[in-house]
């Protein structure tokens, strides 16, 4: 194979990506116009439940099923997936009246779903199934039935591509709905996610400040020296300065000492050397915004104040890049 027809192997495989590509929005775009009012009532079912949410598929369809509950249970919906194959062998004992079952199956025929059918039936459970024939098993056995269009996979060996595409979206629109209907905060979704990037992302102030005795304060009557002193105890680079009501009225950190070297410290009051009015935040703020306005102001510490102003900790970038905010 010479190099010409290598160059269009390539192109051709760009062209297949393109098409693929192409195939799953138009399912996404079909699936949209398809949005109506039983989406509602799935909302509306699944929200009034006081168990959990079953989810369940095999194949393609389960892993699918799998990312459903995942994303249900970390958005605030308690939810499971039931491998379907596992049910009818002691699995749908996790299944209870108090549940709601959602099933996934492109034919809305798959005979490992049966065991999960007939218990719910059997003990009226409720079954959102999710499928592309209306007139499947799935279809006929399930309280809200979800007919996904027939837009045409994005292969000619018909492997479920756009179909799982749109099975995917639709899950996932179930999840934000609900979270939305639940005022679902992003505090909340940090429970669920303490590790990793997302966890950092959403740490607040208050999780990574240093507070009570560690916060470096000195009254504004103190002198420069004084200030050196318990900025060196605290080791934190800087120190805050309160006025009479003990509120934060300045900030000194090492480089203003620096930038008033020529001053006798122990007869300069800390007001000469202080900046006035420096930059605070509150202890609910994100430290990702932290991160963002420290770099944007090229200052290493900010002071953490309430809503009367007081100073209830202070923040090092250190502590930030510790905690992997990024």
């Amino acid at each position: 194979m010479n190099i010409q027809d290598i160059n269009q192997f390539k192109l051709s495989d760009e062209n297949i990506a393109r098409q693929v590509i192409k195939g799953e929005i138009q399912g996404l775009q079909d699936l949209l116009s398809e949005i109506n009012q039983d989406f509602t009532n799935i909302i509306d079912e699944i929200y009034a439940i006081t168990g959990r949410v079953i989810v369940s598929g095999m194949g393609k369809s389960g892993h699918i099923a799998r990312k459903i509950a995942a994303t249900l249970a970390s958005t605030g919906t308690p939810a499971i997936y039931i491998h379907p194959a596992e049910a009818g062998h002691g699995d749908l004992g996790m299944i209870t009246v108090n549940d709601i079952v959602i099933l996934l199956s492109n034919s809305g025929e798959t005979p490992e779903l049966a065991p999960i059918i007939d218990y719910c039936k059997r003990f009226s459970i409720k079954i959102i199934g999710i499928s592309r024939k209306k007139s499947s098993t799935l279809s006929n056995a399930s309280f809200i039935p979800v007919v996904l269009p027939a837009t045409p996979e994005a292969c000619d060996i018909m492997a479920p591509t756009t179909s799982a595409v749109m099975m995917m979206a639709y899950g996932d629109a179930i999840a934000v709905a609900l979270y939305k209907r639940r005022g679902f905060t992003n505090s909340d979704y940090r429970v669920f996610h303490p590790g990793g990037n997302i966890g950092a992302k959403l740490l607040r102030l208050k999780d990574l400040m240093h507070k009570d005795k560690e916060i470096p304060l000195i009254n504004y009557n103190e002198t420069a020296f004084e200030a050196i002193l318990t900025m060196t105890s605290r080791r934190l680079g800087c120190v805050g300065v309160l006025n009479e009501a003990g509120l934060l009225m300045g900030v000194i950190t090492d480089g203003d000492l620096r930038r008033h070297m020529d001053l006798n410290f122990k007869q300069t009051k800390v007001t000469k050397v202080m900046t006035a009015d420096p930059i605070t935040l509150h202890e609910d703020k994100l430290a990702s915004e932290a991160l963002g306005i420290m770099n944007l102001k090229s200052i290493t510490v900010i002071f953490i104040v309430n809503d009367e102003n007081k100073p209830v900790g202070v923040i090092h970038i250190h502590d930030l890049l510790r905690a992997g905010v990024v």
